[in-house]
């Protein structure tokens, strides 16, 4: 499976595109749509959007294969969309290690869909942009067919 348009979207809306180096919330030199530079990277007269495009679709290989591997159970193209954007955003690691899976796993569609909304906070403190992405990925995973209300 990969990321549908509406995926993609989201995830550039949520991001934004800069077409500079920066430096982002957790002090990473980012560019594009979230690109993280990596040793040897260097952008010194920054990139264009189709630029930032192409690095983001390279970058999202990562998420997507990371959402097929820890999640064990079907998912719908919504579901599995807000998932990619959630682990782009936060890591692999932090999808591996949350209730958000391990509910998922066990066939929890709704309770996974509602952890998704308490990854709004920056720190100590409740972002109102990471709110706003968890909404977005929320109306993106209920948007799609579910597979499982079996279980709910």
């Amino acid at each position: 499976m990969r990321i549908s348009a509406a995926g993609l979207e989201l995830l550039k809306n949520s991001e934004g595109f800069r077409d500079r180096v920066y430096i982002d919330v957790a002090g990473f030199p980012t560019i594009g749509y979230g690109h993280r530079l990596l040793h040897p990277e260097s952008f010194p007269r920054g990139i264009t959007e189709t630029q930032a495009s192409q690095l983001l679709l390279n970058d999202l290989r990562e998420a997507e294969q990371a959402v097929q591997r820890l999640v064990k159970v079907p998912l719908t193209q919504g579901q599995f969309d807000a998932l990619v954007d959630f682990c782009f955003n936060l890591g692999q690691g932090r999808l591996a290690a949350s209730t958000l899976l391990e509910s998922l796993n066990a066939g929890q569609y709704a309770d996974a869909a509602a952890e998704l909304l308490r990854w709004d906070r920056a720190g100590a403190h409740e972002s109102p942009a990471l709110k706003a992405r968890r909404q977005a990925e929320l109306a993106l995973w209920s948007g799609g067919h579910a597979q499982d209300e079996k279980a709910a």
